[in-house]
């Protein structure tokens, strides 16, 4: 049978190849449906698209697309829905005055102490451009509506970041059903649109503290002469014992050499030779002592690059979020790492002194507190972590070590004990006596101890080893901070505690009893009634004029922030 003159075959192809031509001329793609030509009308469409795109970002965990992905989904939705998901970046394919403040925000974030990464930069700057410059792609809904879904979720994570920062996510939850959060951000955003005082409502949600308007002042000054190479960061110390991570460590420690030419291949993993002499390359080019030791000093060194130190100027701004909105009229300052003390009375510096703070091992605690009471001459009672660990080994050896260092025990009756009755081999985790010192001029707390409600059992106090305040690193002390100044700061709160006195109030000292018991060397306490608060930091950079000042990281905080928080900047 000869299929060609098949009439009936014919027509059955010719009518299947309309019915094609007809289906495909009346399909049009999402692409063609978006495209609205009528700039009056494309604001509607844009709409239609923010609706749908954040139906579909709250059921793909914050996703919009393939590439673009909402941080916080839940509070862009609530803004949009009290606006019945209008666009407010852009109408009838222009921008919005408001869109260009907050892109040109978002490209300097870093004089905020921010990063422009986490707030859609790249991605706003390319689809900015394409709208700009593609009068096509301007009568693209989906684009618009795109840029506008990115816009809104930069602005409420900047804000979110200037108010609350980013070391602890969990101090403000941002869930859905939180509306006292969700009010704040969705509120804010609205304020900007309704006044369109944009700088205004971003620095409302910024700290007032001095010490943050400061730091945050240094900042241009930093960036405008920071180094933006991008160096390998370096953990350390590592698990030696484990295999697997020790070479982890050799390829980056190796990689970063590379990148200060101090070893010329990371092919192949160099021999223990090759390595030291890289390392006394690296040490002799920044003039330090060749030994070839990997030590911690060394990596905090290599580690210490610009970009390194932005994100530490980032984690000190967030921790000034974590203060009291309002800090109180009067207060002591106590910043571990720049090894100080202030004293602000009405934001003015009354008083300053150096100070001595813990051990990396034994570290002073973070904290908020109130001085509650002050003594002359004090007694030290030992803590329990220095009789487990400095004197419990030596009294088993030696039952009398205590009387040779002026110590004495004392059991619960206030009784006090001789140490060969003691059998100390029958303890390891602790004691169930005091040991003490009696008060004097060569007492481990000097003459002066200032007490403060606290779960850590430590305190202000003078030293009987004040000749330790001429070290620049003055990490010293088991927990307890060492006060140079002691006697100011007593006189200080002394005063005050007399100016606040009501009518009526009889108050057992002032600053002429403090000098009398002194002298005396008397033992005495003083209960204070309005104590002056206290605030014990870690802040390793603050400014000064506009030049911006780096502390040791004595404790190792910032490392572990930058690693937990920061690692992908």
């Amino acid at each position: 049978m000869d299929h060609h003159k098949n009439p009936s075959v014919i027509f059955f192809f010719l009518f299947f190849l309309v019915f094609v031509v007809a289906c495909s001329n009346n399909t049009s793609s999402p692409e063609k449906e978006n495209i609205v030509t009528n700039p009056d009308k494309i604001d509607v469409k844009t709409a239609e698209n923010i609706e749908a795109a954040l139906r579909s970002a709250l059921a793909n965990g914050g996703k919009i697309n393939d590439t673009i992905q909402l941080q916080l989904t839940s509070l862009v939705n609530a803004f949009y829905k009290s606006n019945d998901f209008s666009n407010v970046w852009s109408k009838k394919e222009k921008w919005a005055p408001l869109a260009d403040s907050l892109f040109q925000f978002i490209q300097h974030a870093e004089l905020s102490g921010l990063f422009p990464k986490d707030y859609h930069a790249k991605n706003l700057q390319s689809l900015k451009s394409q709208l700009d410059g593609d009068s096509l792609k301007r009568m693209n809904a989906t684009l618009w509506a795109t840029a506008d879904l990115m816009f809104t979720d930069g602005l409420i994570h900047v804000l979110k970041d200037l108010k609350v920062g980013r070391l602890q996510t969990d101090s403000l939850s941002l869930n859905a059903d939180t509306t006292i959060v969700e009010n704040v951000y969705v509120d804010a955003v609205k304020k900007i649109f309704s006044t369109g005082n944009f700088s205004a409502v971003l620095n409302s949600f910024e700290p007032q503290h001095k010490g943050y308007i400061a730091l945050k002042q240094g900042i241009k000054r930093f960036l405008d002469s920071m180094d933006r190479r991008t160096y390998t960061y370096v953990t350390y110390p590592y698990k030696s014992k484990d295999t697997k991570d020790s070479l982890a460590f050799i390829k980056t420690f190796q990689r970063r050499l590379n990148e200060s030419n101090c070893i010329d291949f990371v092919n192949k993993l160099p021999d223990s030779l090759q390595l030291n002499a890289a390392v006394k390359k690296y040490q002799k080019l920044k003039g330090l002592k060749q030994d070839g030791v990997i030590s911690s000093s060394l990596i905090r060194l290599m580690n210490s690059s610009d970009a390194e130190k932005f994100k530490r100027i980032a984690i000190t701004l967030d921790r000034y979020k974590q203060l009291p909105a309002k800090m109180p009229e009067k207060y002591i300052w106590v910043n571990l790492p720049g090894y100080y003390l202030e004293v602000w009375d009405h934001d003015t510096l009354a008083l300053e002194s150096k100070v001595i703070c813990g051990k990396p091992s034994t570290r002073t605690p973070l904290l908020n507190s109130h001085i509650t009471d002050m003594i002359t001459y004090p007694t030290w009672t030992v803590p329990n972590s220095i009789i487990v660990k400095q004197y419990l080994p030596k009294l088993k050896n030696n039952p009398n070590y205590l009387s040779r260092l002026g110590l004495h025990l004392v059991n619960s009756k206030g009784e006090t004990v001789s140490g060969s009755s003691v059998n100390w081999a029958k303890y390891s985790k602790g004691i169930p006596y005091k040991v003490m010192q009696g008060s004097g001029d060569d007492n481990a707390l000097g003459v002066f101890k200032f007490n403060f409600e606290n779960e850590f059992a430590v305190y202000l106090h003078d030293t009987n080893q004040r000749y330790l305040f001429k070290n620049s690193s003055r990490a010293f002390s088991h927990g307890c901070v060492r006060v140079q100044e002691w006697e100011k700061l007593a006189y200080y709160i002394a005063r005050n505690d007399s100016m606040s006195r009501k009518p009526g109030d009889t108050l057992r000292y002032n600053t002429d009893s403090i000098k009398t018991w002194l002298a005396a060397k008397q033992r005495k306490r003083m209960d204070v009634k309005n104590g002056v608060d206290l605030f014990i930091r870690y802040f390793t950079c603050e400014g000064n004029n506009g030049v911006i000042k780096f502390y040791d990281d004595i404790y190792g905080e910032d490392k572990a922030l930058r690693e937990k928080y920061f690692n992908d900047k």
